[in-house]
């Protein structure tokens, strides 16, 4: 059984370790954090039962990449951003809404985000052309193509889903910056899509939305969540005025989660009080997605937060060992990408649950419910270990090369000196 697992879970320990406990945490607090779903369901054991199914897809996913040779991981990346394009195009026509947000396309019955594609895509995409635009010739010559890929795959998927996009476009930024792309393009580049996001929130403040809502061109209407992201805003912002040095909290339901969301906090204290304990489950619709970190907190305390934190700087301090010793700048940068993307979201989520920013929609990854989250997670934790069994074959074949070089080496010295040994006997036999 040892020689099984020991086969099959290759790779650093410590990213398995992660994952696994990340799993665990994920299977208490999705069972205790749905009953709303059981409420619409009608059964106790679905919710827990399709959780755990992407579970099982999303590990045999991982044992599968991580089997992958990076020059067809680098060609399904393109295959991949190419295709999570085409459904972009037809999310945004033919889109499933929810909450608001037609985030979602269904295919045969089973619904699934285009972005989360999209996200796996460009990460890998980016990472080759690090890769690649080392040349400064080449740098100069096919940049802007890179940014184009870029901006347009950002640009689709911030119609209707902004914090995504913008995590996006920070961490291939960041990952180009770090692959010491140049850095005066780089910013010239985020300089024009922040003045541009600003100039679209700007509009949405200015002109009401009831005029806007007016116009029928299809143009125009594509930037109908931006009232949403104002709105968020600005129910932040109020949320934070103070009164009496104590922060007011609105009467009205313009921010209802992220009340429960404090209350659920605040309960939750210093000792825990048990899975299934919570009393903001009940009130919070998003409860097992947006805002689990709180029914965590609540249920486990604030050490079983600070806990689920570390373990995502764990992870990242972790992606930084590995990309240290990966001789492959490919493999580097695709480490730190998918990595970044992982904890970014994930402290997003964090700052929403404990009110250091305004609601953005983003799930806790591997902990909260989501089909495509779960999967395409899992992906990101089978390229860290295909990655790091990489960097544990090569050594294994430097270890391999230099045993047989002190095997070598002393076999001729053993030659050489059999050889002496030999003259040394003639003469002695030609002496007497």
């Amino acid at each position: 059984m040892n020689k099984f697992l020991a086969k099959t879970l290759q790779g650093d320990r410590v990213v398995w370790i992660i994952f696994a406990l990340l799993f665990g945490i994920s299977m208490v607090e999705m069972f205790s954090a749905s009953s709303y779903l059981v409420h619409l369901t009608g059964s106790v054991h679905y919710t827990i039962l399709r959780h755990l199914m992407f579970f099982a897809i999303g590990f045999m996913g991982m044992m599968i990449v991580q089997m992958i040779d990076f020059k067809y991981i680098r060609l399904l990346g393109y295959a991949g951003l190419v295709f999570s394009w085409g459904l972009l195009i037809l999310t945004m026509f033919f889109g499933t809404e929810q909450a608001g947000a037609a985030r979602w396309i269904e295919i045969g019955g089973f619904q699934f985000q285009p972005s989360e594609v999209a996200k796996l895509s460009l990460i890998i995409v980016i990472a080759d052309q690090v890769e690649r635009l080392q040349n400064v010739e080449k740098q100069n010559k096919y940049f802007w193509y890179v940014i184009g890929a870029v901006v347009l795959t950002c640009g689709m998927i911030f119609t209707e889903n902004f914090s995504t996009a913008a995590i996006l476009f920070v961490i291939t930024m960041t990952m180009m910056w770090i692959g010491e792309i140049n850095w005066k393009k780089l910013a010239t580049v985020c300089g024009a899509v922040v003045g541009a996001v600003m100039l679209i929130l700007f509009i949405a403040w200015v002109i009401p939305e009831e005029v806007y809502r007016e116009y029928d061109n299809p143009a125009v209407k594509v930037f109908k969540r931006a009232y949403t992201w104002t709105a968020r805003i600005e129910n932040f912002f109020e949320a934070r005025d103070k009164t009496v040095s104590k922060f007011k909290i609105k009467a009205d339901g313009s921010n209802f989660q992220e009340n429960h969301a404090q209350m659920a906090i605040a309960r939750g204290g210093f000792i825990p009080h048990g899975p299934g304990t919570s009393m903001e489950r009940n009130y919070l619709p998003e409860a097992f997605s947006d805002f689990i970190f709180a029914i965590i907190v609540e249920e486990l305390s604030v050490w079983m937060g600070l806990f689920v934190i570390l373990l995502y700087l764990w992870l990242l301090f972790r992606a930084g060992r590995v990309a240290q010793q990966s001789d492959s700048l490919f493999c580097a940068i695709l480490v730190i990408g998918v990595t970044m993307l992982i904890v970014l979201q994930a402290f997003i989520h964090i700052g929403v649950s404990v009110h250091l920013g305004p609601v953005t929609g983003q799930p806790l990854p591997l902990i909260s419910r989501g089909g495509t989250s779960v999967l395409v997670n899992c992906v990101y934790f089978g390229l860290i270990i295909s990655v790091t069994r990489h960097i544990q074959l090569q050594k294994l074949q430097k270890e391999m090369m230099n045993a047989t070089a002190v095997v070598a080496d002393t076999a001729e010295t053993n030659v050489e000196q059999t050889n002496s040994l030999e003259t040394e006997m003639v003469e002695e036999v030609k002496d007497i």
